[in-house]
């Protein structure tokens, strides 16, 4: 039993226009079908109404409260490919695998916060901490990968692109998990060991962990939707996402300790968490004898005075301002790197950039 998803294309599109416009309010309509479609699949509905009322509540707690960017970007390449061409059919292809890419993100959060121990997410207790859930919320997050499967069977089993579908996931999800398997071995929490910490091994980390599923699945869902399926589109569609998932987890790194909680929506723990981060790295390459010596020290720590030490040695060594020169330099480069290609319309790239440069949370 499945919802009619005829009734979401409705109000797509402006009045007395033949463009479609795509909104966070028609993105969160299609959010509501896909999660009743679920809870309507036989083998939700015969289970008893609290195992459906739990998975009800553990969806709408992880997966629509970010900032949904990944998964709008989904509809926002496809407007850029094909601009007044877009039918209501397409845009709703395209916010059901923004979706599917939102599910993913919560799979990875839900579990990375408890791995990490962290205490709040999106403004809340990470779900772990909510009351009744617990570990039960490794339970959870296999639910939460499962159902991208469930969704992409129903609206795009009959599609020519679906094995590249399941392909793309599935290689996003093996890069991303590698990629956070890197991260916690290269800096366990309670065992410190600096000398792991160089420039090639973060970039590494960052790639394979933020930037594939941040940047170029959306990317390529819009182009396949689109009906683009070229090689070389999707290689230059890998070359620029890559160097952006860069700079967008460096801009992460740099919020965990100089962002606004309230604005960021979490406590940043990188310092006390022991983590690989891009500030330590660039730390560790810029400090004398006695501020290296105080690295040593206290990163990994979790207290309140080591932390401050750590933040004191970042001040000293103008990090913030290091920080900036790289936003910068990376906004021109990745511009530049964008105007120069001739695969994909600029505007598929520019957006995204736009939406990250210089962003506060």
């Amino acid at each position: 039993m499945y919802v009619d998803t005829v009734t979401i294309t409705e109000g797509l599109q402006s009045n007395g226009s033949s463009k479609v416009i795509n909104s966070k309010q028609d993105f969160m309509k299609v959010y509501k079908v896909l999660t009743d479609e679920l809870l309507a699949d036989d083998l939700i509905a015969g289970q008893p109404t609290f195992s459906a009322d739990y998975m009800r509540r553990m969806l709408d707690y992880n997966v629509p409260g970010g900032k949904l960017n990944r998964g709008l970007a989904v509809g926002d390449i496809l407007g850029h490919l094909q601009q007044d061409k877009v039918t209501e059919q397409q845009m709703f292809e395209a916010n059901v695998l923004g979706w599917c890419i939102e599910w993913l993100q919560a799979f990875f959060l839900v579990a990375d916060d408890i791995m990490d121990n962290s205490i709040t997410r999106r403004g809340q207790p990470c779900w772990y901490r909510a009351p009744g859930v617990g570990l039960v919320a490794c339970n959870d997050y296999i639910i939460l990968e499962s159902c991208i499967y469930r969704i992409l069977k129903k609206h795009f089993g009959q599609k020519p692109y679906y094995g590249l579908l399941l392909d793309v996931f599935h290689e996003t999800t093996h890069q991303t998990a590698h990629g956070q398997l890197l991260d916690i071995t290269t800096a366990p929490i309670g065992t410190v060991d600096l000398s792991k910490y160089t420039e090639e091994t973060y970039l590494r980390i960052v790639t394979f962990k933020t930037a594939f599923y941040s940047f170029y699945l959306p990317v390529v869902c819009g182009l396949l939707v689109g009906g683009i399926n070229s090689d070389a589109a999707f290689a230059t569609a890998k070359d620029i996402c890559v160097q952006m998932g860069q700079y967008f987890q460096i801009q992460d790194d740099y919020l965990d300790c100089y962002g606004d909680p309230e604005v960021i929506g979490k406590v940043g723990t990188d310092i006390q968490d022991n983590k690989c981060s891009w500030l330590v790295v660039q730390a560790l390459r810029r400090a004398n004898k006695p501020q290296l010596d105080v690295i040593k020290e206290n990163y990994g720590k979790d207290n309140a005075a080591s932390i401050q030490k750590i933040k004191d040695v970042f001040v000293e060594l103008e990090l913030e301002g290091v920080f900036k020169e790289y936003e910068q330099a990376s906004y021109e480069k990745l511009s530049a790197e964008i105007s120069a290609q001739r695969e994909l319309p600029a505007e598929v790239f520019t957006a995204l950039l736009k939406k990250i440069y210089k962003r506060q949370k």
